[in-house]
């Protein structure tokens, strides 16, 4: 899951880039960048951090140009430390490229083989971003006429990417002296909007992945980029738009619904926020046929994804709600942070228990999901710290039992808490009194019911159907084995870092 935003102006871009990425923040935090045109000529800048961290004025003053793309990372393939691998990537043959990738190839590595052996293009990184931005580039070559591109030229090598790659991609890039490219893989696993501004010198534009970079920015909502389909505005600012992939479907990921999109984003049509609310709904009706979770006394979200979720939960079940945590704000999201250590330790900085509204109380805590199980089990912990009586559980989500392949980081089976075990084991293991988790079809019907439009979901992780249909057991064991001895590697950098800051 990263964020990506592209925006086509009238006037100098780099401020609203900039402001773009503060509003997807949320979407990565692991490294930031940004990268616009001046005529022919690309400037870019970016590094390892949050979006505030990464840029200066300095470097605010050299992204000069009307026209620009920019990302923030959360790594799900490649190195969690190397600014090498922040985006936008850039390649100067056969066109300038820049471009900046929200999801994750499942097929990066066969790819890679492909350009070096038979392509003779060679990717200096282990990010499936830059397989893809050489895979787009060899493509723009195919497509050419006579070393020029046109808008069909552009859309036929798009559609040579959809035949290429596999897995989930929404993409903005840039392509020196032609305009802005946007496009969205042909199953719409990754969320990208567009948006529009009557400005003075004509229309300008925004693609981004969440509506809320839109709307902030001052940009009205035009409509979602549809799977397979590819947005290009040149550089005179006209708008081409066509479907480039046979047969697509629309299927979304639907954590991006439960967890990871902002509420007040709309995706695919359909508002984060409501969905949230009616998964509560859900929630409780289930809760309510339960003798044993008669006695709650209060209802308590873990700040921040699921306070809608637990607020409908508690009207419904007609409980009291309360805020029981106060998070601090300056700490990044747990769930994106690699290492179990480093997870484990920054939970009890990240929240703070209220006494007063756990002492001597039945309490249900409230979360979207429950991933590895290292947060919910230190904040059950808390919870009886702070003097409750009982600590039930409720996931607003089913058991995530499976590895995640398309943009999120569940890759290694056995880090699952869920794996192998049943809801009262998962119970025991976190600490809870009663574990409540959502079925996987009232999770669906609460999304639906917000958006009757949407039929089906990508939900891999709660029921291991992928639907790219190219993810094997094979597949998945060489992925969790490369994905433990790198998360390894990492932690092993960290404990020598800290072993040089402690002088031991």
């Amino acid at each position: 899951m990263c964020g990506i935003v592209g925006i086509v102006g009238h006037t100098p871009v780099n401020q609203l880039l900039y402001d773009g990425l503060l509003l997807l923040q949320h979407r990565g935090q692991d490294a930031a960048g940004i990268a616009t045109a001046e005529g022919n000529v690309f400037h870019m800048h970016r590094g390892n951090g949050y979006v505030r961290d990464v840029f200066r004025t300095r470097n605010m003053r050299d992204l000069l140009g009307n026209v620009g793309i920019g990302h923030v990372r959360y790594p799900t393939a490649g190195s969690w430390t190397s600014d090498l691998e922040a985006q936008p990537f850039y390649v100067n043959s056969p066109f300038g490229i820049t471009l900046a990738h929200n999801g994750n190839l499942t097929n990066s590595e066969a790819l890679k083989r492909e350009l070096f052996q038979l392509d003779f293009r060679h990717v200096n990184t282990n990010s499936d971003s830059e397989v893809l931005l050489n895979v787009l580039a060899l493509e723009l070559e195919r497509a050419a006429h006579h070393a020029r591109l046109d808008a069909n030229a552009i859309f036929h090598a798009v559609a040579g990417v959809h035949r290429r790659a596999r897995g989930a991609y929404a993409i903005v890039a840039m392509i020196a002296g032609y305009g802005l490219l946007a496009f969205r893989d042909p199953y719409g696993i990754r969320p990208l909007i567009i948006g529009y501004n009557e400005a003075m010198g004509g229309r300008e534009y925004v693609i981004a992945s969440e509506s809320v970079a839109l709307e902030a920015l001052g940009f009205q909502v035009l409509r979602d980029v549809a799977p397979g389909e590819a947005i290009y505005i040149d550089n005179t600012g006209q708008f081409h738009a066509r479907q480039c992939a046979e047969d697509p479907v629309l299927l979304p990921c639907i954590f991006e619904y439960v967890y990871l999109a902002r509420p007040d984003s709309v995706i695919d049509g359909t508002s984060v926020y409501e969905s949230r609310l009616r998964m509560g709904g859900e929630l409780a009706r289930k809760i309510a046929t339960m003798r044993e979770a008669r006695d709650i006394d209060v209802v308590i979200p873990i700040p921040d994804s699921s306070r809608p979720s637990a607020l409908e939960l508690a009207n419904t079940l007609g409980k009291t709600y309360r805020e029981g945590f106060v998070k601090n704000r300056y700490i990044g999201r747990t769930f994106i942070m690699p290492g179990q250590a480093m997870r484990k330790k920054s939970v009890r900085q990240k929240l703070n228990p209220i006494g007063m509204e756990f002492k001597d109380k039945v309490v249900l805590l409230v979360d979207d999901s429950i991933v590895r199980g290292t947060t919910s089990r230190e904040i059950v912990q808390m919870a009886r710290e702070a003097g409750a009586r009982k600590v039930y559980f409720a996931s607003a989500s089913p058991p995530v039992r499976y590895p995640n392949v398309y943009g999120i980081d569940m890759p290694n089976q056995r880090e699952l808490v869920a794996t192998g075990r049943n809801e009262a084991e998962i119970a025991r293991e976190i600490g809870a009194d009663l574990l409540i988790y959502q079925d996987l079809e009232a999770m669906k019907r609460a999304v639906r019911t917000a958006n009757p439009r949407l039929h089906e979901f990508e939900a891999s992780c709660f029921d291991g159907k992928y639907v790219t249909g190219d993810i094997t057991a094979d597949y998945l064991s060489h992925l969790a084995e490369e994905r433990t001895e790198k998360r390894g590697e990492e932690e092993a950098v960290e404990e020598q870092r800290l072993e040089l800051v402690s002088g031991t």
